[in-house]
């Protein structure tokens, strides 16, 4: 089983066959449907190596490739997911054909555009979403309105907005023309539409929302809808996950 260093977790493994992710893997194992080498397991800290055999629900795990990221320059005017009802877009339909099977590190909305990360390591998207690890979000933000600078700072120390709790947001005024305004933001936590909720409750409607950064890794000049895959040695071990 290619793509497992010595010694890793179980449900760390499971997680990066794209089964499911890491928690879910632990559930599983809480319930009696994981076996290494014929054994049932009771613990996701259970080792294991390229020469166990691990099953989980009666299916031996697929195949496992080492842990690889691209970075994908969004356009907007589509979906972060799989499929729409509605028959929309989705990136899935941008992706090259020769990709493989990919998860993304969080989403972005149908407007927006930028940044976004895809994996094939479920427990890699996992850890860089979580906000714990505090890895940061870069965008600039062009909103119309009536900017309230006093909510700004507010925003800048933490907010609550709504019975939410946002943790504070590094937010720079690059410039301004009337009612339109060009912001740079930097949040960590990754909420659900957490930018435009913080710059609506500034007064501002985002007419534009441009990821340029995420943890380390930057949009740079990549043109939209390209997609680059990150060498191994420039995010194994940067990112706190080994």
């Amino acid at each position: 089983m290619s793509g497992i260093g010595e010694g890793e977790r179980v449900a760390k493994v499971i997680a990066r066959a794209g089964i499911c992710s890491r928690r879910a893997a632990e559930v599983l194992i809480s319930e009696g449907k994981v076996q290494i080498d014929g054994k049932v397991i009771d613990s996701p800290a259970i080792k294991v190596n390229a020469s166990n055999k691990i099953m989980v629900n009666g299916k031996f795990l697929p195949h496992i490739e080492k842990a690889r990221l691209w970075i994908f320059h969004k356009p907007r005017n589509c979906l972060t997911t799989n499929k729409d009802p509605e028959g929309r877009a989705t990136i899935f339909d941008l992706l090259p054909k020769a990709l493989p099977r990919v998860v993304t590190v969080g989403r972005l909305d149908y407007n927006s555009e930028g940044l976004l990360l895809l994996t094939n390591d479920g427990g890699l998207a996992r850890h860089m979403e979580l906000p714990a690890n505090a890895l940061s979000r870069r965008y600039r933000a062009r909103g119309y309105g009536s900017l309230n600078m006093r909510v700004i700072e507010e925003i800048r120390q933490g907010i609550t907005i709504e019975g939410i709790k946002y943790e504070p947001a590094l937010i720079e005024l690059e410039k301004s023309t009337g009612d339109n305004f060009w912001l740079d933001v930097t949040v960590t936590e990754g909420k659900n539409r957490e930018v435009r909720k913080l710059l609506y409750h500034a007064g501002l409607e985002v007419s534009r929302l441009i990821r340029t950064e995420y943890g380390p890794f930057k949009l740079d000049a990549l043109p939209r809808g390209a997609i680059v895959e990150i060498a191994e040695k420039d995010f194994i071990g940067k990112i706190g996950y080994k």
